[in-house]
């Protein structure tokens, strides 16, 4: 299985797959040539989404924040400048938490990205496992530098180990005009300085992740959609009646969610909650895989059904012998919360270092393949192949 692996992920993550870029297209024929020799049933569906970088898009929300911020700070337009502060704060937070999105729609430039999706199994099946990756690469900046989280742990190791809940990364893009709004309520231009430089900062980091330099990719997420392709070979070689396996790589996931959009329309749409299970493999090549139960950015949002993340538990330690680690959320967007608000039960299997938490080379240009974890990627397509075995399973 690592040969088939590295086979998949050493030359795409040579490419550079941004979001809606010729890159991230032509890794999405090449992962669907692949899909292709299993003998799956492979498209590659052109889908539209909006704002291909987003710490671009959200720049100006941030700008008008730390203006506000700065007029209460001089004791100008206070109300006016609270309103508007507050505004930029609701714009902002809908955006990130993949609610209406009404500032992505209005300002976001349509491009187009590319979902692979294969099929494997009986298509007249009356139960389907869908398999999610995505196969586009992350913009880096300085915001990713893992030093902060290495030094807690080194600090304050216990406290880490306690915590399954991810730091709340995005807390702080908003921090800046919600003190803006606070300092105009009250009249304390303290606050309104404190917004300020809090706004500074943020942006500064905003505009260099805004830079738009792309990293390989390859824990994050190559490693996913190469799982995606050891699965359908282990299924070819042992197929599982009485179920239908889409296993589906969607683009654009790192501009905070595009592409699986249009795979929820497509296809999700056509399929029955009550028979339909989701699982998104999402950055899987370090040490340690662990199951995530819920995500949110800003408001924490579980996944739809706890009885199949508690059979997925109970299928890993059945099918690899050891427990997986439970009760993690993250506090960045996946596309698992897509299916999951359209009512189909979902998980995520993800990974991390287990003594700082840290995802290996998050967003960093480090991610290359020489850096990951093979065997732990194989243990989650284990854990996927035990997961379809036992949908299957007459109940």
């Amino acid at each position: 299985m690592e040969q088939t692996l590295r086979d998949v992920i050493e030359p795409l993550a040579a490419l550079e797959r941004g979001a809606g870029s010729p890159g991230e297209k032509l890794a999405a024929e090449l992962l669907a040539e692949r899909l292709r020799l299993t003998g799956a049933r492979v498209q590659v569906d052109e889908e539209e989404f909006r704002g291909r970088n987003y710490a671009r898009l959200l720049l100006p929300l941030g700008v008008a924040g730390t203006l506000c911020a700065l007029a209460v700070a001089r004791g100008r337009s206070r109300w006016l400048a609270g309103v508007v502060a507050a505004g930029s704060v609701a714009l902002t937070v809908d955006d990130i938490e993949n609610g209406s999105r009404l500032w992505r729609r209005t300002v976001g430039r349509p491009a187009k990205t590319w979902n692979v999706v294969a099929e494997v199994g009986d298509p007249s099946a009356a139960r389907t496992l869908v398999v999610l990756g995505h196969h586009d690469a992350a913009p880096t900046g300085q915001a990713f530098d893992p030093s902060l989280q290495r030094a807690l742990a080194a600090r304050f190791p216990e406290l880490v180990q306690r915590t399954d809940t991810a730091l709340p990364i995005w807390w702080p893009n908003i921090a800046g005009p919600v003190l803006a709004v606070l300092a105009a309520l009250t009249g304390r231009r303290g606050l309104a300085r404190a917004g300020v430089g809090m706004g500074l900062l943020t942006l500064g980091l905003g505009a260099d992740i805004a830079r738009g330099r792309i990293v390989p990719g390859a824990n994050d997420n190559l490693s996913g959609s190469a799982a995606l392709v050891a699965l359908a070979e282990r299924l070819r070689d042992e197929p599982i009646p009485g179920l239908r396996v889409i296993l589906a790589s969607c683009g654009a996931e790192e501009v905070l969610q595009g592409g699986i959009y249009g795979f929820r329309d497509r296809h999700l749409a056509r399929l029955d909650r009550a028979s339909t299970w989701v699982l998104n493999l999402d950055t899987i090549g370090s040490p340690q895989l662990f199951m995530v139960e819920g995500e949110g950015p800003f408001w924490m949002h579980d996944y739809v059904d706890p009885s199949f993340r508690d059979r997925i538990a109970r299928v890993t330690e059945e099918a690899t012998g050891e427990p997986l680690r439970r009760g993690c959320r993250a506090r960045a967007s996946t596309d698992s919360i897509v299916p999951s608000r359209a009512g189909f039960p979902t998980a995520t299997l993800c990974s991390w270092e287990p003594d700082t938490k840290l995802m290996s080379n998050y967003h960093l240009m480090t991610d290359t393949p020489d850096r990951l974890r093979y065997e732990t990627i194989e243990r989650a397509v284990v854990v996927c192949e035990a997961v379809a075995r036992d949908l299957a399973a007459p109940a």
